[in-house]
């Protein structure tokens, strides 16, 4: 082989090993090379805020019970006997076993209030959920100084607030039909009176209704353990709900 031809075989011999190192000419394994994860794309979150006013003189609020919700759940219905949770809530001020009561399938965000709300004060709870076509809100709350009082509203469709965009209602008042109203010192729970709360005897009329009212002893109960100030007219509260995401 002359020189020049065998020069020109080495270099060919190196380009050809240089190709076959970087893997050139196609002719590399596809198990050497990063096979790419497709990325889960992030869920569509929607967020509200809701605000409670308490327009009572002086009926303070229980812990409130949220709920964002689909278009089935409903918690309450007039003439028709209370849950065990909504009789605990009613009776006690006690959102909690109302809360856990409800099909998990159908509620989308829920949350307990942070403590009593006084008359005239009001607060604001936040929740956050994955995107529904269809959404519903319910919040309720007791009236302490009553035996089974409980005001609130439900099944409102907040589907079509834009970001930024609030409603806001007034919410009534209703009998949970469980405990009689008795207005006594040992029945009512609120500061008004210090007695019991829940009591799972039934000695009332068993069924939702709007509330009548309390009658005290202003009204000539002697037995109540309530005055003028405890009195109350509807609306309870005033609700505003915020689309913020």
């Amino acid at each position: 082989m002359k020189i020049k031809s065998f020069i020109k075989y080495l270099s060919l011999g190196g380009v050809f090993s240089l190709l076959v190192a970087c893997g050139g000419g196609g002719g590399g394994s596809s198990a050497d090379s990063p096979v790419a994860t497709p990325m889960t794309p992030a869920p569509v979150m929607m967020s509200y805020t809701v605000n409670v006013n308490n327009l009572t003189h002086n009926q303070p609020l229980s812990p409130l019970a949220v709920v964002m919700h689909s278009e089935q759940l409903q918690v309450w219905e007039i003439g028709m006997s209370a849950s065990v949770g909504l009789e605990t809530l009613a009776e006690s001020g006690d959102p909690a076993s109302l809360l856990a009561e409800l099909p998990e399938a159908d509620v989308y965000s829920s949350q307990p209030g942070s403590g009593i709300i006084a008359p005239g004060m009001s607060e604001e709870i936040s929740l956050t959920f994955e995107e529904q076509a269809a959404v519903r809100f319910t919040v309720l709350t007791m009236m302490v100084n009553t035996n089974d009082a409980f005001a609130g509203v439900q099944q409102v469709d907040v589907s079509g607030l834009g970001v930024g965009e609030s409603m806001t209602m007034n919410a009534p008042t209703y009998d949970a039909g469980t405990e009689s109203n008795s207005e006594t010192i040992d029945s009512i729970p609120g500061p008004a009176a210090g007695g019991e709360g829940f009591n799972a005897t039934r000695d009332d009329v068993d069924y939702i209704s709007r509330h009548p009212g309390v009658v005290t002893q202003a009204d000539g109960y002697v037995a109540s353990a309530l005055d003028e100030s405890h009195r109350f007219n509807d609306p309870g509260l005033r609700v505003t709900v915020t689309r913020t995401e």
